[in-house]
């Protein structure tokens, strides 16, 4: 068996164990609202929705959908994963950046590593083949499958393969942080390279509480103004 298939199995039991291990702190339905700020100045909002099980061309997905907003951007991300693994089979972006408008379509094959990006602008369409090595991974996936283990351990590091960068994410320390109108104790998790900074809840929700570095706008910041549970069943 390759390194790249033994790499891959791991991965599989890693994130899809808490599905069966325990009960996930999120579920369908659940809305996170965000401010996002540059420079300490509000520029937009976001929400990031977990809308669970859906059915798009025949198929069954685990649908997450993020959204910015904000003076001449707009940005809606459907992220199509794996319902067991969370890993993204198919994206989705519709942007309006200064009145240009795109739709980008992701489709992923993770068995052999491969990406294809479709993009229509302007009534033309064109297609790029991105190759990876590995599981590849969305950041607003990883945030709900991170969410998703029983506890934060200070030495657990996640390798991430982006469609255009490789990460690794490493817990900092833990600090206290004040969203929404209320303190959390916090995780704060890093990249090498530097890219991403989030501040993590510790508590039984797990919340993603602060995000630098998603939001396609140079030093950005998006914090959580207001929580939304998932409705009880």
């Amino acid at each position: 068996m390759t390194r790249c298939k033994v790499f891959f199995l791991a991965v599989l039991f890693l994130f899809s164990a808490p599905s069966w291990c325990h009960a996930l702190p999120y579920g369908p339905g659940e809305k996170i609202r965000y401010v996002i700020k540059q420079s300490a100045f509000k520029v937009g909002e976001a929400t990031l929705e977990f809308q669970g099980e859906t059915y798009r061309d025949g198929k069954k997905y685990t649908l997450i959908i993020f959204t910015s907003k904000g003076f001449n951007f707009y940005d809606e991300e459907r992220i199509f994963v794996d319902g067991a693994t969370l890993l993204p089979q198919r994206v989705i972006r519709d942007l309006n950046i200064f009145g240009k408008k795109e739709q980008i379509m992701e489709d992923y094959d993770q068995a052999t590593g491969t990406i294809r990006v479709t993009k229509l602008a302007d009534g033309v369409s064109s297609e790029q083949l991105l190759k990876k090595e590995g599981p590849i991974d969305n950041i607003y996936a990883f945030l709900y499958r991170f969410r998703g283990q029983t506890a934060f351990k200070a030495e657990t590091t996640f390798d991430l393969k982006l469609p255009t960068l490789d990460v690794t994410i490493a817990h900092v320390k833990s600090v206290p942080f004040n969203a929404a109108g209320k303190t959390y104790q916090s995780s704060l998790i890093r990249s090498v390279p530097s890219k991403y900074s989030i501040w993590m809840d510790e508590g039984p929700q797990h919340l993603p509480l602060r995000i630098a570095g998603a939001v396609g706008i140079s030093n950005t910041v998006m914090t959580m103004i207001e929580y939304q549970e998932a409705p009880k069943k």
